[in-house]
């Protein structure tokens, strides 16, 4: 009971640190381009976290190269590359939840790859986050000209992948947590740093606003954030980690209402209904339940 309380404990701390990262990744785009800000928030996170390593007197030994290299291109790389990259153009409320499609692709890739069954409990929380989220998303005005959209869809899908890469490097390697965190930002920066570069995206507009997004963004969206994430999946299913993080788009739906103005529809405020409801039966299983997979 302890463990899975301290795991909700560390998922609600997730959902406070990455609900707001949304509306700070977009209120820094003004000062900096969407692949320029990728790359320094990696950056910035990498350092942090390599910080706090070296204080703490853990070790710094790399974790296997081609796992951690393809975690850190997926997690890192290409779900923080895609996500910015939809915010120029899309709302940041809106963007979180396409990208929260995540859970529903990490299913489905778990079922796959992992070999992991839900209970009918379970299975009663997707329908309800699916049909939720369906309700935010609203697929039926989806069009190919809104870009916006459909990076934030494959970037729930490349983050889907990193789950079940990360689930499986630790079935077949002793790891430590915080080295894996380390190790993954590190080599997911330099491929944003190519990416970068070849943009020639302007120089950042350097002061106090772009500064205290990227030591939000960096150290704590980044450091801290995938590193509670890289714990959960440790502790819990990769479905049901997903489905557990699915709060994060509807508080950033919340938070981009109040600062942005981006009022939610009806159909998305019954969405996210739906998800609160989903997501107070999953945690309820969970409490009462070991870990699946």
């Amino acid at each position: 009971m302890k463990r899975h309380l301290g795991s909700l404990g560390l998922l609600v701390g997730l959902w406070l640190v990455w609900s707001y990262a949304w509306s700070v990744s977009k209120l820094a785009l003004p000062y900096i381009g969407p692949f320029d800000l990728a790359m320094y928030r990696t950056l910035f996170g990498v350092l942090g976290l390599g910080a706090l390593l070296v204080a703490t007197g853990r070790r710094l030994a790399p974790t296997p190269f081609w796992p951690t290299f393809w975690l850190g291109a997926t997690q890192t790389a290409g779900f923080t590359a895609l996500t910015n990259f939809a915010l120029v153009s899309g709302g940041a409320g809106k963007v979180s939840v396409l990208a929260y499609t995540m859970p529903f692709w990490t299913l489905i890739l778990a079922r796959v790859f992992l070999d992991e069954r839900l209970g009918r409990a379970q299975w009663a929380s997707v329908a309800l986050a699916f049909a939720g989220l369906m309700a935010i998303v609203e697929p039926w005005h989806l069009e190919l000209a809104r870009l916006a959209e459909w990076l934030a869809i494959a970037a729930g899908l490349v983050w889907a992948s990193s789950a079940i890469i990360a689930k499986t490097l630790r079935r077949h390697h002793r790891v430590d947590v915080m080295a894996l965190t380390f190790w993954q930002m590190f080599w997911g920066f330099w491929p944003l740093l190519a990416i970068a570069l070849a943009m020639g995206e302007p120089p950042p507009s350097w002061g106090w606003e772009l500064g205290a997004a990227l030591l939000y963004l960096g150290p704590l969206a980044n450091s801290l954030g995938w590193l509670i994430w890289m714990v959960l999946l440790g502790r819990l299913s990769a479905g049901a980690t997903g489905l557990g993080a699915l709060v994060v788009p509807a508080l950033s739906v919340g938070i981009a209402a109040l600062q942005f103005g981006e009022i939610p529809s009806a159909a998305e405020s019954a969405g996210m209904a739906l998800i609160a409801l989903s997501l107070g039966l999953l945690c309820a299983v969970t409490l009462r339940r070991p870990k699946a997979g």
